[in-house]
């Protein structure tokens, strides 16, 4: 029973608005929506109305709710009790991240986790670079840290999580604005505003290996400055995927030629034994990539 998938079903059900669920849950609607329509198929059974004015239990899942109320309920006083037995009711955990993670992914993990043991606080250490976030593991500075993969540092055991796409990113009003994908000689052309090469030394090995030099006109600091400046039309850039998302800005982001992605992972020290806060964390994060 992916009890989960209960919860987010209750939440349409509160609210009668999968939106609004997906909102205060943090998830995509999408995502709601898939999710209602697994426990669908599942037990073979419809269990939400979908009008315009918003969704409504049919009468098969009016009946069921009772029973999965308390199923969720009983979910989370046996987390609770496990966490009395493991010492889990309060507690810090220092966590190594990075901008996209800290922005798309860490408030609904927090959300979800706080949910499970509540007396826990977070100490988020942010960074620019991926090499500061090993540093920072390796150092015993953070529980554990969200990274690029592969890891540099030998002495991390990491573990996948998901797959971002890289794309071009280019101004609404570009001639190629919905094209399948942006050439790589184009890059040549087009002014292009790159981040400093530290900060994203991931980018610089793609034109590397691309043997491509940019027409770089412009070079700032973070990637939101970018995602401005090209709004603006004053270039085209590369971004991951993750940072893009919800920003607000109005932009065209495509395929790259060669497509390009980047791995994203989650790293502890290898061959030290975590507390159970941390191994309780990195599990729950596990899990959470896993249902995204």
């Amino acid at each position: 029973m992916n009890t989960t998938k209960c919860r987010i079903l209750l939440k349409a059900v509160e609210l009668g608005n999968i939106t609004r669920a997906a909102e205060e849950l943090g998830y995509t609607q999408s995502a709601v929506s898939r999710a209602v329509a697994d426990l669908e198929q599942e037990w073979d059974l419809p269990l939400l109305v979908r009008r315009k004015d918003g969704v409504f239990p049919t009468s098969q899942g009016a009946e069921l709710l009772p029973s999965i109320h308390a199923l969720c309920a009983a979910e989370r006083a046996l987390e609770s009790q496990v966490a009395g037995l493991h010492g889990l009711t309060q507690g810090t955990l220092r966590v190594g991240t990075f901008a996209s993670v800290s922005i798309q992914w860490l408030p609904t993990i927090i959300k979800e986790f706080l949910a499970l043991y509540p007396g826990i606080r977070f100490e988020l250490e942010g960074r620019w670079e991926f090499a500061e976030v090993e540093e920072q593991v390796r150092r015993g500075e953070v529980d554990c840290g969200f990274l690029g993969l592969p890891a540099r540092e030998k002495s991390l055991e990491t573990i996948f999580l998901r797959r971002i796409r890289v794309l071009a990113v280019l101004p609404p009003n570009h001639p190629l604005a919905g094209a399948q994908y942006y050439p790589m000689e184009r890059f040549c052309q087009d002014p292009y505003i790159r981040i400093l090469e530290e900060r994203d030394i991931e980018i610089a090995h793609i034109f590397q290996e691309e043997g491509i030099r940019p027409n770089i006109q412009y070079t700032v600091n973070d990637d939101f400055a970018i995602m401005a400046m090209v709004e603006q039309g004053l270039g085209v850039s590369i971004l991951p995927e993750s940072i893009l998302k919800e920003s607000g800005r109005r932009f065209s982001a495509i395929p790259l030629e060669h497509p390009r992605f980047r791995d994203i992972g989650l790293a502890v020290r290898r061959g030290e034994p975590l507390s159970p806060l941390a191994r309780r964390f990195v599990d729950h994060v596990c899990q959470w990539a896993r249902e995204e």
